[in-house]
Parts: C-alpha cells; structure tokens; sequence
C-alpha cells in the first residue's frame, strides 16, 4: 500500500516555465476544454495588461521622484553619503557590533596594561644587570681605561659618560695620527 500523496504539493498539471519544451505545453492543451482555455487565455490579456499598467505607473512614478529630488538639489552622491550614514548607524546598534565593541576595547585594556607590566618587568631586569658584580667588574674595567686614555681625570661618573669620554679619547688619537702622518 503506497503512503497518500499530498495533492498541493505534488501537482502533475503545474504551469510550464519559460523554455520548457514545447511539447509539454500542447498536451497540457489538450488536457483543458475549450471553455477553461478560453478563460486561461482572457485571464492571461488581463494579467498582462495589468503587468503593463503597473510598469506604466512605475515609470511615472520614478520620474516624479526624480524631479522632487531635482528639486530640493538632491544628487547621487549625497544619497549615496545618507545611504552609508544610514547603514553605519544600523550596523552600530546591533547587538553584535555592540558585544564587538565591549569585546576589543577589554581586549584594549588588557593588552595596555600587559606592555606596562612587560615594561616594568624590562625596566626592572637592566637594573638588576646594572647592579650585577659582572657589570660592576666591567664598568670598573671602563673606568680604569678612561682614567689611562684620559689622563688625570677622576674616574668616577656614570657609565654613559665614561663610554662617552672613551669614545671622544678613541677619536682624538685617531685625529692625532692622521695629522702624524700628514706631516710626515
């Protein structure tokens, strides 16, 4: 026993597309009486004739808003320009733009704080390197070339001026051969 078919859905008299093959057509011609064709066809002059009113006021229509539009000085690029406001506006008060939003300014804050934290963490690492006995031996090593290069000088300061005096010392030797050799 075969399950009862759904009469609405399966219809084997639908109403050929476009295109389809013309023979479908004249049997499906053949199938209506002459009465039903004749009320298919005046049905088919009406509903294009209201197709071609419809388009008719359509036309009109559109031409009367585009003089409206002429008229207040409304043109393609501000509508465009109202158009993309609009939808801005639409897209930002979604929920989803909202959450978004929530969402990447805490991502915001917390990547913020992370690069103070690596900050002071980095700040905190190069003072303790500074206060390391190998740092401390080689700025001593420094301060021990500044004073042979330099002379009399006190040995003392901080690293940035010794490596300074000791760059400034390296030049003023290299200056002193190069007129050495000039006047040779």
């Amino acid at each position: 026993m075969e399950p009862p078919r759904d009469q609405g859905l399966l219809r084997s008299d639908s109403i050929p597309e476009v295109g389809e093959d013309a023979a479908a057509t004249v049997g499906m011609a053949e199938t209506l009486s002459e009465e039903e064709q004749d009320e298919l066809r005046k049905e088919l002059a009406k509903v294009e004739e209201e197709i071609q009113t419809l388009s008719q006021v359509l036309a009109a229509k559109e031409k009367h808003l585009a003089e409206i539009k002429r008229k207040l000085g409304i043109n393609s690029l501000q509508e465009l320009k109202q158009n993309i406001t609009k939808s801005w506006q639409d897209v930002t008060s979604t929920t989803a733009y909202k959450k978004t939003s929530e969402t990447l300014s805490q991502a915001g804050q917390k990547a913020s704080a992370a690069f103070s934290s690596v900050g002071s963490v980095i700040t905190k690492k190069f003072e303790d390197v500074r206060n390391s006995p190998t740092f401390k031996s080689f700025e001593e090593k420094v301060e021990n070339l500044k004073f042979k290069v330099g002379g009399s000088k006190h040995a003392g300061g901080d690293f940035g001026e010794v490596l300074n005096s000791a760059a400034n010392a390296s030049a003023t030797e290299t200056i002193a051969e190069q007129t050495q050799e000039e006047t040779h």
